[in-house]
C-alpha cells in the first residue's frame, strides 16, 4: 500500500519533506529499540512513542520506511533533521498507538 494513501486515510501529520509515494507492506509497534531491530519487517511503518535520533539508526538497519510518533507527541528537531538526511519519513498522530494501528488496518494495510 502506498504511504501517501495511509497518511490520508489515517489523518497523520507529515513532518519530513521526503517523497510519500513509497510502498509500505507491513507495520510494527514497539518502543524498545532492540525489539524493533530484531522483529520489525523491512518496508514497514513503525508506530512508537520514541522521538530521539536513535530511532533512525534502528529504522535504517531494518529497512523501516516511515515512523509514526503516536499519542500527540512531537519529534525532537535533531531527529527531523537526521530523518531528512537518511530518507526516513516521519509522521505524527494524535491518536494512541492502538488507535493508530486500528486506523492502519481499517485503511487496508495487511502484514
Amino acid at each position: 500500500m502506498k504511504l501517501n494513501d495511509l497518511i490520508e486515510k489515517c489523518g497523520m501529520r507529515v513532518i519530513t519533506t521526503l517523497p510519500l509515494d513509497i510502498e509500505i507492506s507491513d507495520a510494527y509497534i514497539g518502543d524498545l529499540l532492540s525489539d524493533v531491530m530484531g522483529n520489525a519487517p523491512s518496508n514497514s511503518i513503525w508506530l512508537t512513542v520514541q522521538s530521539h535520533v536513535n530511532i533512525l539508526a534502528v529504522a535504517s538497519i531494518v529497512g523501516v520506511r516511515a515512523i509514526v510518533l503516536c499519542n500527540g507527541l512531537h519529534f525532537e528537531e535533531s531527529t527531523v533533521r537526521k530523518a531528512e538526511e537518511t530518507g526516513i519519513v516521519l509522521l505524527e498522530s494524535d491518536y494512541t498507538t492502538f488507535d493508530t494501528a486500528l486506523k492502519l488496518i481499517k485503511s487496508g494495510l495487511r502484514g
